[in-house]
């Protein structure tokens, strides 16, 4: 298939124009990035946006790697000297993976297997009767009796006839109709069977559910795969398919046997029996469940993406003094001030927690910290003792606020999630080379809330701690997914050329980590980048992996505002004639936001781009960021939950109603932080306050909503609280 097929196909599958399917995988191949299509090259793909272009990267992947596969399948089919013309035209013919595949297994070369043997014992030609069904006359002891041979390990009638029913038997396997046949029936009709191990440990009875589990395939959740697949895998579940084995084999007779007066009737049987449990029901069984494990795999990488991407785009609070807070038990809470650039201001560290419980003590140190630093906003990990140094906080709070009701300060617990790993990465021991690693790690806390996406991309988004069963899916398929999320979140937002780190600066459009890391050596060296043009004065950054990257780089200090927007250099021209016809004064832009929209109402795009000689996506990109220079996407999005004082589970009564943070999405609810010390489960039947059924949790929620919920029940044993909406 050539690519213009490939793009014919694609464009059928994804109801695109085949047009757009070639210029976007044009670009693809000469290296352009997904955002940077997405946002400069809209009039050249159709307007294709970001998923899309992901979606038709993914599939052309795919096909053209099926094309390979395809070639190679036809080279080894000629070399084996068994390519007919038939065969040809199947193979070339075949739209999906599995058939060609099924195309080639009788030519795939293989281990040795009894069929293998019995032809090697000269056993062929009597399987090929057998096979074949034209011989109505005669016995099959008669016809049988000339391959007898003890040379060949054939000293008997039933030993000839096993070996033929053993070649029977793998061509039946081989078959394509029954292979496809069994496939339908066990999607549609099998079931899948757990049973608990007699000897397993299971202490915290984490896959209860399934000790004794029967569910149709068809109506089997995506979680309830993943966590037999590792109840399987832990050795506390024994897993099977189960289908009606009886109508089964009557299905495969049905395909197999085409002459019932046939003498050898009876050993076509017992071959398609023989097929069936040895070779099939093993075989389709291990391809249904990788189907379904594959599938469960990318609906949970989906969902974690999807979760990732929310928290990556939380509201910063970049304005505030903040204070970070990483609780702990024996070692003391870890505390850190950074003012509103992140810079580090000071740290130290308090024992409120027990052992020690010096809670005066804390909040005397904790109290001259806020107000020599003019503190407001306090970050506390939610890790092992976030509740204790939670309260402590609130009674700090109260007791400020009793003082000098003027105060503004607040807190939030918020995910430590990583911290630790980022603590004692490279690039934090760069940075502070003269603090430990739990020192670092609460300060990457205070700054995650000040700006979640700058300090989140510098953990490994697996660490983040947004999802299900994230470790047991592909995690090539996994990594991938996540560095789209976050380059998409990066590009989105856009970078400070003169502030951004080196791992953020990597998810740009067009960089990497090494060129990202000569930026920042290089801004290190110069001083300030004054306008994007001086980006090309790096060494690694030539003039494709500028055009790449410059829409999406940002310098507030540049004397061109332009410099500031999503505006491309490439479209600047057109910018200045704009703004020349409508007369807006370009150096004077962030004054202008007053009269800008009058400016600019009432245009007539189509004319407007023709007479600029640009395509009219480039106009409204223009314009938008002509209105709004300089705008971060993320501060029109509502602000984390603030709170400032505390509740125990032991408040909490069925009825009761409050306010919570999504903390994590899965498929069957999501997890609310309500201001105790556990999450509360916001189930799906539970998630509309109409009662209405939801199919997918993420239209009803996301990472980061405050949401209202009334507790549904409280279990203070189990430390368990179920919500609904409200």
């Amino acid at each position: 298939m050539t690519d213009t097929q490939i793009f014919q196909t694609i464009a059928t599958n994804l109801q695109f124009s085949v047009k757009q399917v070639a210029k976007a995988a044009e670009l693809f191949d000469e290296g352009a990035t997904i955002p940077f299509i997405a946002r400069y090259r809209q009039e050249v793909t159709g307007g294709l946006d970001e998923v899309q272009l992901r979606t038709l990267r993914d599939e052309l992947e795919f096909r053209r790697l099926m094309e390979q596969r395809r070639a190679t399948i036809l080279e080894s089919i000629k070399k084996q000297d068994k390519l007919t013309p038939e065969l040809e035209k199947s193979i070339l013919e075949a739209t999906d993976l599995t058939t060609l595949e099924d195309l080639y297994l009788p030519y795939k070369p293989k281990r040795k297997t009894r069929a293998s043997v019995a032809i090697e014992r000269g056993l062929e030609p009597l399987a090929d009767l057998i096979w074949e069904q034209q011989t109505e006359q005669g016995e099959v002891e008669e016809i049988a009796t000339p391959y007898i041979d003890s040379e060949k390990e054939l000293p008997t009638i039933d030993d000839v006839l096993a070996g033929a029913r053993d070649i029977v038997a793998e061509r039946v396997s081989q078959h394509l109709e029954v292979r496809d046949m069994l496939r339908d029936q066990l999607r549609n009709f099998g079931s899948i069977i757990s049973k608990k191990v007699d000897d397993s440990a299971d202490e915290k009875k984490t896959y209860e559910t399934y000790y004794d589990f029967n569910c149709k395939l068809k109506y089997l959740k995506p979680y309830q795969t993943l966590a037999l697949d590792r109840g399987e895998r832990e050795g506390i579940l024994s897993v099977k398919l189960d289908i009606w084995e009886e109508r089964t084999l009557e299905e495969i007779d049905t395909i197999i046997i085409t002459n019932d007066d046939s003498i050898f009737v009876e050993e076509l049987e017992d071959a398609i029996a023989d097929a069936w449990k040895r070779l099939l029901y093993p075989s389709m069984s291990r391809e249904i469940r990788s189907e379904l494990s594959d599938a469960a795999g990318e609906h949970a990488i989906s969902i974690f993406a999807e979760n990732v991407r929310n928290l990556l785009l939380q509201p910063p609070f970049s304005t505030k003094m903040v204070m970070g807070i990483d609780p702990a038990y024996r070692t003391g809470c870890k505390v850190a001030v950074v003012d509103q650039t992140g810079a580090y201001m000071e740290g130290t560290t308090v024992f409120p927690t027990p052992p020690f419980s010096k809670i005066a003590e804390a909040k005397a140190t904790l109290g001259k910290l806020i107000q020599k630093y003019n503190v407001e906003l306090i970050a506390i990990g939610n890790g092992t003792g976030s509740r204790e140094t939670e309260l402590v906080v609130a009674e700090l709070i109260g007791d400020m606020r009793a003082a000098d009701p003027d105060l503004e300060i607040a807190y939030m617990v918020t995910s430590e999630a990583g911290a630790s790993v980022y603590s004692a990465s490279e690039e934090a021991r760069e940075e502070f080379p003269d603090l430990d690693a739990p020192q670092r790690g609460n300060i990457s806390i205070a700054r995650r809330v000040q700006d979640p996406l700058a300090e989140l991309v510098k953990i490994d988004p697996k660490s983040i701690g947004v999802g299900l069963y994230q470790h047991d899916v592909n995690q090539v398929k996994l990594m991938r997914s996540l560095g789209d999320v976050v380059e998409s979140c990066v590009n989105h937002v856009g970078v400070n050329l003169n502030t951004a780190s080196a791992a953020l600066m990597a998810y740009v459009s067009g960089m990497s980590k090494t060129v990202a890391k000569k930026v920042v050596d290089h801004r290190s060296k110069i001083g300030k980048f004054e306008n994007r043009d001086q980006l090309q004065d790096v060494p690694g950054v030539g003039p494709f992996r500028y055009q790449q990257a410059a829409g999406f780089l940002r310098i507030p200090e540049s004397p061109n505002p332009l410099d500031n927007t999503a505006i491309h250099p490439e479209s600047y021209e057109a910018t200045e004639k704009l703004c020349a016809r409508l007369g807006i004064d370009l150096k004077k832009l962030p004054d202008e936001k007053d009269t800008l929209p009058i400016k600019l109402q009432n245009l007539k795009t189509s004319e407007l781009a023709k007479e600029l000689e640009i395509g009219e996506p480039t106009l409204e990109l223009i314009i938008e960021n002509l209105l709004k220079p300089g705008r971060d996407p993320r501060e029109d999005l509502p602000k984390p939950l603030l709170r400032q004082d505390v509740l125990k589970i032991e408040d909490l009564t069925e009825g009761t109603r409050l306010q919570g943070t999504v903390r994590n999405v899965v498929d069957f609810g999501a997890f609310v932080d309500i201001g105790v010390k556990v999450d509360g489960l916001l189930h799906i039947s539970a998630m509309r306050a109409d009662g209405k059924r939801v199919e997918n949790v993420l239209d009803e929620v996301a990472v980061g909503d405050v949401i209202e919920v009334e507790v549904s029940t409280v279990d203070i044993q189990r430390q368990r609280i179920g919500l609904k909406r409200i």
